[in-house]
């Protein structure tokens, strides 16, 4: 892998890892914006990065993908699980728990224990990594997709984009 694209993941992860998993211990209200934005690109540009490498992919990467995929859906699930959601100012605030650290810790370890396996029995190829922001994308928007349900669900509202005026 080149090292502009190693610079770029990096960048990416620091990013991710301020912009969601710092905000959530710390807390926000949820947005429209904010519930799609970067999970959104992470999906498109992890989705463009990967296409032109799936007919090039054998069964079992695409396997290993797949694998990968189903396994981080199902934590981004149970981190939405874990959150806090409590009414603050008349809208939905959520906050993050040692559960949800725990399940963001094991959703980590997971992409990679997946991705070493896929080394070990010689199955990973270019798709594997190519598929990391992809996978980011939906980790992180199936988290927000289930907030966003349960905050419905509890009757709490969610708070308009900051650029948005409040209106009462």
């Amino acid at each position: 892998m080149p090292t502009t694209d190693i610079l770029l993941y990096l960048a990416i992860a620091i990013l991710v890892v301020w912009r969601v998993i710092i905000r959530q211990f710390r807390g926000s209200a949820p947005t429209v914006r904010g519930l799609t934005v970067i999970p959104g690109l992470l999906v498109i540009v992890g989705a463009v990065s990967c296409a032109p490498l799936l007919p090039k992919a054998s069964g079992a990467e695409l396997g290993l993908l797949a694998t990968d995929l189903a396994l981080l859906i199902a934590f981004g699930v149970a981190r939405a699980a874990s959150t806090r959601l409590t009414e603050r100012n008349g809208y939905a605030f959520q906050k993050g728990t040692a559960a949800t650290l725990v399940l963001w810790l094991a959703t980590i370890a997971i992409r990679v224990g997946v991705a070493l396996v896929g080394v070990q029995l010689g199955v990973a190829g270019p798709l594997t990594s190519a598929s990391l922001l992809l996978s980011m994308g939906l980790t992180i928007g199936t988290q927000n997709a289930v907030v966003y349900l349960r905050a419905q669900r509890l009757g709490l509202r969610i708070a308009p984009d900051r650029a948005t005026p409040v209106r009462s």
